[in-house]
């Protein structure tokens, strides 16, 4: 990611004009973004390592809720998360102007345009296949083996916190774990099921790397899905 002199003024309308309704930020998400590109690109900081602690007492919210913040800015491309330790978190904050989703609401799209950042998987059987075969028929949570009589689709970042039908928030889950699961977050409730003995500890580990990865964009649906996508262009 490139540094570049910043036209503040110009930031600001991207982020008020265009960002914010694009991606339907909440407060909090605009207090969190706002502290995390103030530290980071307006010095010319291309990454930012920084600990939920620190960003909690800059923003004036709990833990809880700027970790939740964190993940969802990640999945709605916010965020690049670059590396999470016990010590802290090491991101990208994008511009405005580098948010597909943000830039793309800028320009009139041509009748049946898609993009796999911008496609809604919930929306037809084929692309809720395609999240149920990049899990490989696995639960994305507790690993066991799934039928189709006993899996689902599950959103990291639940809708009542504005989780978006991305592939970036859908995984295949079994029913279990998504009845369990409910409200809270990913990550917690990861934490909870290797509490009750259902992930070993290198499993859980390995499950958190996941989601990070999720988060990212690394994890994208098989080939197939984008084929699909090419041709409703």
């Amino acid at each position: 990611m490139k540094n570049k002199k910043l036209n503040a003024e110009l930031l600001w309308k991207q982020f008020e004009d265009i960002l914010v309704p694009r991606l339907r930020f909440s407060v909090v998400d605009r207090a969190i973004y706002s502290h995390l590109l103030r530290h980071s690109r307006l010095e010319g900081k291309s990454q930012l390592r920084f600990s939920i602690a620190w960003l909690a007492r800059g923003t004036r919210v709990s833990e809880y809720t700027a970790r939740r913040a964190v993940r969802r800015l990640a999945v709605q491309g916010a965020l690049h998360l670059v590396e999470r330790t016990r010590k802290g978190h090491v991101v990208e904050v994008r511009l405005p102007d580098e948010i597909r989703g943000a830039r793309r609401s800028a320009h009139r799209r041509l009748p049946g345009a898609a993009s796999l950042e911008e496609t809604d998987f919930l929306q037809s059987k084929a692309l809720r296949q395609a999240i149920h075969a990049r899990e490989r028929g696995q639960c994305f949570y507790c690993l066991r083996r799934l039928t189709p009589t006993v899996q689902c689709l599950d959103h990291v970042v639940p809708r009542v916190h504005l989780g978006r039908n991305s592939y970036r928030n859908l995984v295949s889950s079994c029913v279990e774990c998504n009845s369990h699961k409910g409200e809270r977050g990913a990550a917690d409730f990861l934490r909870w099921l290797y509490r009750e003995r259902r992930l070993t500890a290198a499993e859980l580990t390995g499950r958190l790397r996941a989601l990070d990865a999720l988060a990212s964009g690394k994890l994208r649906p098989p080939q197939q899905a984008s084929d699909k996508l090419a041709t409703r262009a």
